[in-house]
């Protein structure tokens, strides 16, 4: 198993409920691709080093996982499909 870190930003335009189902769903396609989650950080609304979709602000979310080289990319097919995410990034830590 190999380890990695997912990071989603988030709209900041959408509400609690919204955005708690939004990493909701993220972790739910991390564990149903065979991944299991070690931790999640949440760094709350950060002002983003350029505007997104006339956004200047977002949340961010770091979601460490372990699972096998082809998780990764199952969960990213799905991730980009959400609308609530305005960017992600997923990489594998070095052990």
């Amino acid at each position: 198993m190999n380890k990695y870190e997912l990071a989603v930003v988030l709209s900041a335009a959408i509400t609690d409920e919204e955005r708690n189902a939004a990493l909701d769903r993220v972790k739910e396609y991390v564990t149903r691709f065979g991944g299991n989650i070690t931790g999640v950080d949440e760094w709350g609304k950060k002002k983003l080093a350029y505007e997104i979709q006339k956004m200047s602000e977002a949340f961010y979310y770091f979601i460490h996982f372990e699972a096998e080289a082809t998780c990764p990319a199952l969960v990213e097919e799905n991730v980009r499909l959400m609308e609530q995410v305005i960017r992600f990034l997923c990489v594998k830590e070095e052990n």
